[in-house]
């Protein structure tokens, strides 16, 4: 696998060049003691400054009256505040900042989570408060037990029980390092001045291991975790996992029943589209009632390994090379761009905590799709309980529309736009 490369800051450069909303009539925050006064003799605004002036004063309310009386006072406001529209964590990642890393989520073509964020600190939930993602995977790592590490970027209160599928106990540990990276795509501790965030950072994690040391499980135990998950109430069901491309639905119907089940209980399923580059998208992520999820790269482009197929939903950054298209975004003989990167457990042995910039895959895409499916539902723009289908058909119908116009079989509908998708000002598709 590729690393990462260390390029521009054009992630960070993304941030600064956001509007900045002024805050609305009635709770806008002023600066203390300033009032801004035009003289009605005053010329207009040239390229030597502007056509006011700023008056420091000790009672803003009395100079106020006293110089809207004159009649020679075009306005006289107070100074008001202007904010960035969007909420911009100080998490330090490699010492410059979380958005140099997380292209992912603030880069040109990430999945635009600072306004998506904004919006739900909005809404009173921010980060997803209140909504239950479980992660089935190689376990997450929630807290320190025998063997097993705790990250130092995941608050354990913010865990619901789970359970582990492959060692049946009540302690779904990782030592593997994958299920603690996609559990931190979605929900890693964010504006706590350390490490990177999380996309929907105020959601509940449910872990559940189906997967061994390895990263290898079987349908049944999955199949085990899928009704687990769906019982205990998780909201979205992430699945970074695929079967080979030959595995067909006859021979996994004990999942595809429990994905139906936890579907009928109105859990959102979601699943990668698989990893071979191939025409079809692998199961679980092909069923019906699954979000199939595909990968793409920091230019834009599909990811050279990322299935393709009828039945692909949507994509979301996973990182890699791109693939060989004839399209702007793709260049394919050129530098890869970078992988997906998270704090997980790193190095041979697994036995410390960092960085890892060595993930790439549909497995990292999936994370993002059900982090925004969280939000989405948090937001309240679908409704108190929103149906699978109705959060499904609001991330597809915001989403960035890229490669051939219109759906296709290459980016589903597109790529995840987190924003959009929770932007309350967006109409709802019925």
């Amino acid at each position: 696998m590729p690393r990462l490369r260390r390029t521009s800051l054009a992630a960070a450069a993304a941030l600064v060049a956001m509007v900045c909303a002024v805050a609305p009539a009635g709770a806008a925050e002023t600066v203390p003691g300033e009032v801004v006064v035009a003289r009605t003799t005053a010329t207009a605004a040239s390229s030597h400054g502007p056509a006011f002036r700023t008056v420091r004063t000790r009672d803003v309310a009395a100079t106020l009256r006293r110089l809207r009386a004159r009649d020679d006072v075009r306005y006289a406001v107070r100074n008001v505040k202007a904010r960035a529209s969007a909420f911009v964590p100080d998490d330090g990642g490699r010492g410059t900042g979380w958005a140099d890393v997380q292209w992912n989520f603030a880069g040109p073509f990430g999945v635009q989570a600072p306004q998506a964020w904004e919006h739900l600190i909005a809404a009173g939930r921010p980060g997803g408060n209140g909504v239950t993602v479980a992660v089935l995977d190689t376990g997450v790592a929630y807290r320190a037990r025998g063997r097993y590490l705790q990250s130092p970027d995941l608050d354990p209160r913010r865990f619901v029980a789970g359970y582990d599928f492959v060692d049946d106990d009540r302690y779904a540990m990782d030592a593997n390092g994958h299920g603690t990276h996609v559990a931190s795509t979605i929900a890693e501790t964010t504006h706590n001045q350390f490490g990177l965030t999380g996309l929907a950072y105020g959601a509940r994690i449910m872990p559940v291991r189906v997967l061994d040391d390895q990263g290898e499980g079987d349908a049944s135990t999955i199949a085990e975790g899928v009704r687990f998950a769906a019982r205990r109430g998780a909201q979205i069901i992430n699945l970074s996992l695929e079967f080979s491309a030959d595995v067909r639905a006859r021979e996994i119907p004990q999942l595809l029943d429990a994905i139906s089940y936890a579907h009928r209980r109105g859990s959102i399923i979601v699943a990668a589209s698989g990893n071979e580059a191939g025409r079809a998208v692998a199961y679980p992520a092909r069923a019906s009632s699954v979000i199939s999820v595909g990968s793409t790269t920091e230019h834009g482009c599909l990811s050279d390994f990322s299935n393709q197929g009828r039945g692909l939903d949507l994509v979301a950054p996973g990182g890699g090379p791109d693939a060989f298209l004839d399209e702007p975004n793709c260049k394919p003989e050129g530098a890869p761009g970078r992988n997906i990167s998270q704090v997980t457990l790193v190095g041979r042995d697994r036995r410390r905590f960092g960085i890892a910039d060595h993930y790439q895959g549909t497995s990292m895409a999936v994370p993002h799709v059900s982090a925004v499916a969280a939000l989405v539902i948090a937001s309240g723009i679908l409704g108190p309980k929103p149906s699978p289908q109705a959060v499904e058909r609001r991330l597809e119908t915001t989403a960035s529309d890229l490669g051939p116009v219109g759906r296709d079989q290459r980016y589903g509908a597109g790529l995840l736009n987190a924003a959009a998708a929770t932007d309350p000002k967006r109409p709802v598709s019925r």
